[in-house]
Formats: structure tokens, sequence, C-alpha cells
């Protein structure tokens, strides 16, 4: 399995690490960390220098209760930071967004894949990223990041974020957008309780049987406070726990802040499985 960009391709064959970089100033964990232009090419390179196999740029923070951004300022927020990634390296860059705008001009600044938290639903973006023809990774969410976290109910949690995914993989498919070419995400926090985030976590194998690579986003989440029992642990250490338990559950993909830590712990752990 691989996923083939516009000038490179990624085998899937070992779990690979996607590094966050978000380029505004309210995300939950590094939110003004990288608001800055020259902040966050610093912090894209150093990723890449860490292991980074992707780096997602994303300019709208969809945190639990996040306010929407306007468009043209999305664009203004990650154009520049993904031309400047793209002239100064070949690693595959992703533009996170929702957007058909933002992904039209992504694509133009030299992203190699679309990441969206909406799975292409918002109008237009289905037809855009079938144009683009670049790797896309579709995310359940239930509801909108402001209000996602309210109430979030299900009757099969694990049941319903699949079906969801399959019928936008069938959108997807319907609108020319190559299977080969689409990578699916359960979207731990998004709309979602620990208890919803642990049973999709008991059934990765479930998503993983659905043929599509599998991308698993539980970096600094608040699940690892609510296991933990405790608001001041270091999120650093649970993140890292949780990515190597998903590739050990066959994630291909996992998407992260602390990206050194994590390809370290990637590493060690195909070492000792090859003895």
């Amino acid at each position: 399995m691989q996923l083939c960009f516009p000038s490179a391709s990624l085998e899937l064959g070992v779990t690979r690490v996607m590094g966050i970089l978000n380029v505004t100033p309210d995300s939950f964990s590094d939110g003004g960390l990288y608001a800055s232009h020259d902040a966050a090419l610093r912090r894209a390179l150093e990723m890449v220098e860490e292991g980074a196999d992707i780096i997602d740029v994303g300019g709208e923070s969809t945190r639990p209760g996040a306010t929407p951004l306007g468009t043209a300022e999305e664009i203004d927020r990650v154009v520049p930071v993904i031309e400047a990634i793209c002239r100064l390296t070949s690693v595959p860059v992703s533009v996170d967004t929702s957007k058909p705008e933002v992904m039209r001009a992504g694509a133009a600044a030299g992203a190699s894949m679309l990441n969206d938290v909406r799975a292409l639903g918002v109008e237009g973006a289905v037809e855009v990223a079938a144009e683009l023809n670049l790797p896309v990774c579709l995310m359940h969410m239930q509801g909108e990041p402001r209000t996602m976290q309210a109430e979030p109910h299900y009757a099969d949690v694990v049941a319903e974020v699949l079906n969801y995914l399959q019928e936008r993989i069938a959108v997807c498919v319907a609108a020319g957008i190559k299977t080969s070419n689409i990578v699916i995400d359960p979207g731990f926090g998004f709309g979602k309780t620990l208890e919803h985030n642990l049973a999709l976590f008991s059934s990765l194998d479930e998503f993983v049987g659905t043929g599509q690579p599998l991308l698993i986003g539980v970096s600094r989440k608040s699940m690892i406070l609510k296991l933990l029992n405790d608001e001041s642990c270091d999120r650093v250490i649970g993140s890292v726990t949780l990515a190597l338990a998903a590739a050990r559950k066959g994630a291909h993909i996992v998407r992260v802040h602390d990206v050194r830590q994590t390809v370290d712990a990637l590493r060690i752990e195909a070492a000792v499985a090859g003895f």
C-alpha cells in the first residue's frame, strides 16, 4: 500500500509520521507558537529533521469551541508557509482545511495532500479534490467544532463512524477521486466522549479492514488527561504511547505534535520486533 503524491510516493508498509504545524493563534495545544511565518518555517524544517514523513499545515483551529475563520484569512496564513516548506524540502506537505478555495490555493502553493475534518462535506469540496487529484484524508466529526463536544451521542459509535466514512468514500469515488487516493480518520475527540474514543481505539482493526490507509490523530488530546485523571500530566508521554498503540493496531499514519519522540518510539518498536 502506498500514497502517491505528484512528485513522490510514500510506502505504507510501516507506520508513517505526519507532523502537525498549526499556523494559528488559537489551536488547543500549540496555538500562537507558529503563527509567524519564520516560526512556522523553523518548526517545519525541525520536524523534517526529526523524521516527519508529511507536514500537515493548518490555518484554522478546529478545537472544541473554535470560531470559524474567513477563507481569505486562512489562505493568507497557509499559502506562504506551504510555499516556503516546498521550496526548502522535498517532504510532502498536506493542507488541513475544509474549504475548496483553500484546497485549491494550497495545492497551487505546492501541497501534495488534502486533510479535511469535514470529509469533503463542504459544498464544492469533492469536486475540487477530484480536480486536484491529490491524496485526501476523510475524517469523521459529529457536529461542528463550536458545539461538537456539548453532548455527543451514538447508538453504536464504531458502526456509525465506519458507515459514515464508507459513505464518504463512495461519494468521493462517484465524483472521480481514485480509491487509492483516499485515507480515512475516525476523528478522535471530534464529537466523541472518552468512552467513544476508547471504543473506536479498540476497534481499529475494523477501519484497517476497509482496505484504505488509516490515519490516527490522538496527539495531546484531552483523552490523555481523562485516562490519567490528571489535568497537569505531561501529554507528550500519553501521545507517544497512543501513537505506538495505534501503530500496533495497524494505523498507517499517525498525526502528531511531538515528531522526534514518536519517530524514536516507532523505530525502537520496529527494532525490538525484528528480534
